[in-house]
This record gives structure tokens, sequence and C-alpha cells, in this order.
């Protein structure tokens, strides 16, 4: 199991209760509190969540629970009232990966941006890592990666702007080196692939499973990494992985970059969190998740959040025109968005 995520899944017993109608208070999946951050470093950074010594994070349990909604499944709910700007939590990710542009200019451990003097202080197999810290972390994945040449893999997935390859590739290696189970994901909502979808990933996991294979990773070791298991991750990674971008430390910096356009160069890598991926969207979020640092995640609120109310993030660029973003979520996250805002087409 992933070092974290074993202690999270060992330490709560999932109670999914179906929402009344009348119900003012959802009855919720879970309920975090301090039990829930641990000290153990999970595969994201080393650090613990909710670090009190670490100025601007949270000493106290995030002021959130996670129940089921009436129509969107899952969803993140506030504990109390939540003014605005506040820091609700922050979260530390199950998985990561750099973009393949970003390789050689972020640390392949945290995706902290590299200076220039950093690069040569902290290199193995031709990736580098911003500390000796994350050096050791990623030992976790990384001698197994080590083992074996990407360079086909890797050239296929820009090739076709593949992404998500990337995380399975990664959370395959932690499942090999022991430090995750295979079915680490399975808690995270599900997504079905089109028979279209499944054939045009054949490629790619063959060459994901061929690749360890040439590295001599014995059979009983890669039993899990079957095609079925592969398009199963794949499709959780697709719609709850999140694109880590830079993002300002000032409300007001947050309010507008919440509304701005990002461009994709901006994007350093991508992520599964736990928590977050419990959030659901809105075009006219009440939350809004920054990577002030590295890949360590803050999410924040944008406007003063009552308890008991929901609190919603947008998946994608708010800035865009109805039509836009209804085509973007249908296509990328398999739904047609219903808020406010889409509902009166603005």
């Amino acid at each position: 199991m992933l070092r974290g995520g074993s202690r999270w899944a060992s330490r709560f017993k999932i109670f999914l209760p179906r929402l009344k109608n009348d119900c003012k208070t959802p009855p919720f999946l879970l309920t975090f509190s301090s039990s829930f951050t641990t000290t153990t470093p999970t595969a994201g950074t080393g650090a613990a969540d909710n670090d009190s010594s670490q100025p601007g994070r949270p000493s106290a349990p995030p002021p959130i629970q996670v129940g089921f909604t009436d129509s969107a499944g899952r969803g993140v709910f506030a504990t109390r009232r939540i003014a605005a700007g506040e820091l609700i939590h922050t979260a530390k990710p199950i998985v990561c990966h750099p973009s393949l542009s970003s390789l050689h200019s972020v640390c392949y451990f945290c995706l902290r941006k590299l200076l220039p003097d950093q690069r040569p202080l902290f290199q193995s197999n031709d990736v580098q890592f911003c500390s000796q810290e994350c050096q050791n972390q990623s030992q976790v994945f990384h001698e197994i990666e080590r083992r074996a040449d990407w360079s086909t893999f890797n050239d296929y997935c820009w090739m076709h702007g593949l992404k998500y390859p990337l995380l399975v590739k990664r959370f395959a290696c932690l499942v090999i080196s022991g430090s995750s189970s295979a079915s680490s994901l399975d808690i995270l909502q599900p997504a079905s692939l089109s028979s279209e979808m499944i054939s045009l990933v054949e490629k790619e996991f063959c060459l994901l499973r061929n690749t360890f294979q040439d590295a001599d990773i014995n059979t009983q070791q890669l039993a899990f990494l079957t095609k079925q298991w592969y398009t199963g991750v794949l499709a959780r990674i697709r719609i709850n992985a999140f694109r880590v971008e830079l993002a300002c430390e000032s409300y007001e910096d947050l309010l507008s970059s919440a509304a701005a356009s990002v461009e994709a160069e901006g994007a350093v890598g991508n992520a599964i969190y736990m928590l977050p991926s419990f959030y659901n969207h809105d075009c006219d979020p009440n939350a809004h998740i920054l990577w002030p640092e590295n890949v360590d995640a803050r999410v924040k609120a944008l406007c003063d959040i009552e308890a008991g109310e929901e609190l919603r993030i947008c998946y994608i660029d708010a800035s865009m025109d109805y039509e836009a973003r209804q085509t973007i979520l249908s296509k990328g996250f398999g739904f047609q968005c219903n808020c406010l805002r889409c509902s009166s087409h603005h």
C-alpha cells in the first residue's frame, strides 16, 4: 500500500448512506479529523498534511465532511462557516508525474520548479530532484523506473499528446515495488471507456508491459498488469487527475486565476489526490485548488461558505462560454453541467 494511503484505508470504515430529499445536513461518508492526517509521507512529497509548523497551513482538522449529494454522487460539505479566502485544507498526491515538457525543469518527485544552479546537484538517470529528501522519497517508485528504458513509451506519449499513461506507469512502479496495492485507486469515482477508447489504449498498454518485461521485471510481479487493470486505472485517472499549475497566493490573484484561462505550458505535471477527488464541479465555484510551490495542493474558499453547504470547484477554465464549457465537460468528464450558471446559459 502507499505510505499514508495504507493508514488511511485501515483507519476508516467506508459508510455510504444515501441522502434523503428532506435532509438539511447530509449523512457523511467521512469526517476529516486529526486522525485522518498522518505523519507518514505519501507518494507525493514526504511531509505531513496540515502541518501547523508551516505558515499559512491549518493546524485544526479540515472543516469539511464527505457525503452523498442528491444528484452528483459524493460531495464535500462544510461543517462550519468558512470565510472567503480561507485555507480549507491541504492535500498530498497518491501519485503524480511531471509533464514530458517539464521533465528536466522540475523536481521528478514533488514537481517543484528547479533553479538552473539546482539541476546538477541531485540527479539520477537523467532526472533531477530539488533536494536529497525528494530523491530519497522517490525510491519507492524510481528504483523500479530506472531499471527500464522508457524512451519508446515516452516518445509514444509525446507524439500522441498523452499524459495519463505516465501516471499509470508510476502507479504500476509503486505496485511492483510493493509500496502500493493494485487496487489502491478503486475508491476513486469510476468511469466507463467506450469500446473505441479501449481499442486506442491497446498500444500504450502493450508498450508499458513490454517495457517492464524488457527490464526483467518477473512475471509474478507483473501479474496485476492486465489490459483490464490498465483500462480501469486509466479510466479512474482520466476523470480524477488534476493538472498541476503554479498559482498566486493572494486572495485577489486567487479570484483572478479561478476565472482566467490557463495556458497548457503552465502545467508542470499531473496528480491524483484522495480528498480533492471528492469535490464536484460548478462553473461558478465557491472553492479553488492552488499549487503555490509544488505538487502539494491547497484548497481555498473563493467566497463565504455556510455550514452544510457543498463545496465545489471548477474542473475547467471558468472563463469559457457556455457552449465551450458544455463540450469540454461532456467529452472530457462525461457529464452535462446543470449548475445555476449553465442553467441560465451564461
